[in-house]
Order: C-alpha cells, then structure tokens, then sequence
C-alpha cells in the first residue's frame, strides 16, 4: 500500500494500465443468415423445390442458417410438420439448419407434441447445461 505523503517503493514501476483498443471497429466475422418466407398451404409436389432454395440458400451466403418466415403458413398441420422437417433434414445435409421465425403458439404446441425441436428466432438455443454444471447449490455442500 502507499500513503498519502511516503517515498515511492524502490524497484522497477509497473507498466501503467491501458484499456485503449485498437482504433476502429472490432473484426467481427458474422454473416446474416438468409430468409425463406413461406406462404399459404404448400403441396407436396412444392417440397423438394423448398428443398433446393434452402441448400441454395446456405450455399450461396456461407452462412450456418437460413430462417425460415413461417407465419404465413396459415393453421398447423402434419404436413407443416413434414415439410419444416424436411426442410431441416435438407439443410442438415448441406451442413446448416433452419431457424424459424414468427411461429404461432399452435404450430409451437403442435412441433413439441413431435418431438420437433426447432430453434425460433429471437430466443436462445436451449441446450443441456455442460456435465459437472450444477444450477443450484445446498448450504453445507461440500466445496469441489
């Protein structure tokens, strides 16, 4: 410690603290992912062409994702489940993913009943915490 009004420490001084960064903006290696807009009821026979779109899509920007815009699907139903799965199982092949956004709660509802978990836009990913991680912690606990 130094008080007010003592000699300096003999010795070498330390380097002064500098917070300063570079000059300019941070490198930041981001990429937008594309949007697929989906709209109305999709037949069957339109599938492999949305297919095609989202591996064109993860192709042609290098981003991981492509969102897919699927508030215009109208009321879920099985074949909405089928086509996001197929959709998914597409970009996973071109070693990307779908991301949905704007996802009512029925088609949410109706994705959880199947086992379907699809990330949403502007939520984070919910993945299982790191093994070793504990959420809580009991007084008396031994310290690890």
């Amino acid at each position: 410690m130094i008080f007010a009004g003592a000699p300096p420490p003999a010795g070498p001084r330390p380097a002064p603290m500098s917070s300063a960064t570079a000059p300019g903006l941070p490198h930041v290696d981001a990429v937008t992912p594309a949007v697929l807009v989906l709209s109305g009821p999709v037949s069957p026979r339109e599938v492999p062409r949305l297919c095609d779109e989202v591996r064109a899509l993860l192709e042609t920007t290098g981003a991981p994702v492509v969102v897919c815009d699927v508030g215009g699907l109208g009321p879920p139903g099985l074949a909405v489940v089928e086509l996001l799965a197929r959709l998914e199982l597409a970009a996973r092949r071109a070693g990307g993913r779908i991301r949905l956004r704007g996802p009512g709660p029925a088609l949410q509802a109706l994705l959880g009943l199947t086992g379907l978990g699809f990330e949403t836009e502007g939520q984070p990913e919910q993945r299982e915490p790191p093994p070793g991680v504990e959420e809580a912690v009991e007084p008396g606990d031994p310290a690890v």
